[in-house]
């Protein structure tokens, strides 16, 4: 396999930069001839010229102009690389890659990842949705910077990946104006009986509601199961049933939605996590997500005044 020799390229990139060989070696510090024996070497190693002369200047040839576009961006990414290890960000924006668990809901995704892109530099984030065995995957192999959960990795995890609780919030239940209307007097126990619109059995959020339905002996019917939160959401707003969802989701929902909160189900806490494969996050991107998480779950909003379940 043939390898590039960075260091010639290096020098035939300050030339070609600099526009002489003189001022490449007040640049670099080295004698000409040792600049100009190493630009030899790579247009030998390469098989073309790079440079002619015109008069006492040097002029890219046109491979010259080719290899010169492609060291410049070597040597930038270069300097990115450095300056992203030391946390230190260039100009260039910093790459964020989240994955996202898919039953984590939209707006509180939002909220977690908002602070990521408050940063006093450019950050240019990617966001990925899936099953959480396939991100941990991707998360292992470092195609992920992090992702977010809203359930900590248990210590059978095939993959070695720490969680870091960013909050927590309660849960309440929303409806259409007219289930609103149904269904908040007597809440909690008026969901016995009533139409639900449910994560499936996956999400952390609807193993948590079963058990509290089990023990307050609430049996509500469920038209359907969703995946998609934001499905979920969309389904709800148009009345085929009353939902669930973080209460510090409240304000965005009833807002973008136009739908009313039913109640708040005091008793369950759903809480949200980060999942890294270091101890100590050192991307800045994802630091920020981690100190600033707590006041973006804080419950948002409450324009009705609704019972609250045990």
């Amino acid at each position: 396999m043939e390898w590039l020799n960075y260091h010639h390229l290096l020098y035939f990139w300050t030339v070609a930069r600099e526009g002489s060989v003189k001022r490449a070696c007040e640049q670099l510090s080295l004698a000409q001839p040792t600049i100009s024996g190493q630009v030899k070497a790579l247009e030998e190693a390469l098989g073309e010229r790079l440079f002619v002369r015109a008069g006492r200047r040097l002029t890219l040839t046109e491979t010259g102009r080719m290899v010169y576009r492609y060291a410049d961006e070597i040597f930038s990414l270069g300097r990115e690389l450095l300056d992203t290890v030391r946390d230190r960000p260039s100009g260039r924006p910093l790459r964020l890659t989240v994955g996202v668990v898919d039953g984590l809901g939209k707006i509180i995704a939002y909220r977690l990842l908002k602070p990521a892109l408050n940063l006093p530099f450019p950050v240019h984030m990617t966001c990925r949705e899936d099953r959480l065995d396939r991100l941990l995957a991707e998360l292992a192999t470092h195609s992920l910077d992090v992702v977010l959960s809203d359930a900590p990795i248990g210590p059978g995890a095939s993959v070695r990946v720490f969680s870091h609780l960013l909050g927590e919030s309660g849960v309440s239940i929303f409806g259409s104006s007219r289930l609103a209307a149904a269904y908040h007097k007597g809440f909690p126990g008026s969901l016995d009986g009533a139409p639900f619109l449910l994560p499936t059995e996956q999400a952390s959020l609807r193993r948590v509601l079963a058990q509290w339905f089990d023990t307050r002996n609430v049996r509500p019917r469920v038209v359907a199961e969703f995946d998609d939160s934001a499905l979920l959401v969309v389904f709800g707003a148009a009345g085929h049933g009353l939902f669930p969802a973080p209460s510090a989701a409240e304000g965005d929902i009833t807002r973008r939605y136009g739908v009313r909160v039913v109640g708040r189900l005091a008793a369950i806490r759903e809480r949200f996590y980060a999942i890294s494969v270091e101890r100590r996050v050192k991307h800045p991107a994802v630091v920020a997500i981690c100190d600033r998480a707590g006041g973006e779950l804080v419950d948002m909003g409450r324009p009705t005044a609704p019972g609250t379940g045990a």
